[in-house]
């Protein structure tokens, strides 16, 4: 699909910002998912699993693990990441053509991706490779993480402007996080579907919430191609940001979204 591979060149080049920023996948997916499926599952697919960091999540609570991700810089650090990590392999590969065996996975997760991907091709994809009563979860971040009223919404008017400024120079396609649940719904291939909605907590000092604001793939884009265009809006987020850190490490807590559906 050639917006499947416009939305994954938007991910070349930052890869390191991405593994070192980004929120780490919360246990609390592995443990509620297992808990749905009702047995420790032989093998989990994470689609679109980026550098990694919701795949290794799994290196002790699965057999096999599979990553998928058709972006070479991000799965180059996730096989990096993986190392010596026997039951994990990856593949670069779309989600809506995997190229995996029908009927091989008894969880798919989809963590931070499902956005860029085609809804309705990726679902049946999902649906080929799940057994029957496996699981098709979906989580997200919602943005900003919970900190302080002003640095909220410092961040929410830097993530406003940068959506404005894409528009002009990215060419990409983005399928609305809103509407995953009703997507899971009305494929057909699913019997149950819900969202489950869970908060979790973590470290963070002011250069990391700088960079994971900017760690955006969209963001990342305009940064590499008219850096200019936000120079003044991304200088004023950095005050922000070290007047509300005053150079410490405080609790934030990143706020998410799963949902997901049992295949029939």
């Amino acid at each position: 699909m050639i917006d499947a591979h416009k939305n994954a060149d938007r991910f070349k080049g930052f890869a390191d910002l991405y593994d070192n920023t980004r929120p780490a996948c919360p246990e609390y997916a592995v443990k509620v998912l297992t808990r749905y499926l009702g047995h420790r599952p032989q093998t989990v697919v994470d689609m679109g699993c980026g550098t990694g960091l919701s795949t290794l999540v799994w290196k002790n609570a699965a057999d096999k693990i599979i990553g998928v991700e058709p972006s070479e810089d991000m799965i180059a650090h996730a096989i990096a990441n993986a190392e010596s990590t026997k039951n994990i392999e990856f593949i670069r590969a779309f989600s809506d053509k995997t190229g995996l065996e029908r009927g091989i996975a008894d969880i798919i997760t989809c963590s931070q991706s499902f956005h860029w991907m085609e809804p309705g091709l990726t679902l049946r994809e999902a649906a080929r490779l799940l057994k029957p009563g496996g699981i098709f979860a979906v989580y997200d971040c919602d943005w900003p993480p919970v900190c302080d009223a002003a640095l909220d919404s410092a961040y929410q008017d830097l993530d406003d402007y940068f959506d404005k400024v894409e528009t002009d120079v990215s060419d990409f396609v983005k399928y609305p996080k809103g509407q995953h649940l009703e997507n899971i719904r009305k494929s057909g291939h699913f019997g149950y579907a819900r969202e489950i909605v869970f908060a979790n907590t973590e470290s963070c000092d002011a250069n990391r919430y700088y960079s994971f604001a900017l760690s955006q793939g969209g963001t990342q884009v305009i940064l590499r191609k008219n850096p200019t265009l936000v120079e003044k809006e991304t200088a004023e987020f950095k005050i922000a940001v070290d007047n509300y850190f005053e150079n410490k490490t405080l609790p934030i807590e990143f706020c998410y979204r799963l949902r997901l559906g049992i295949r029939l």
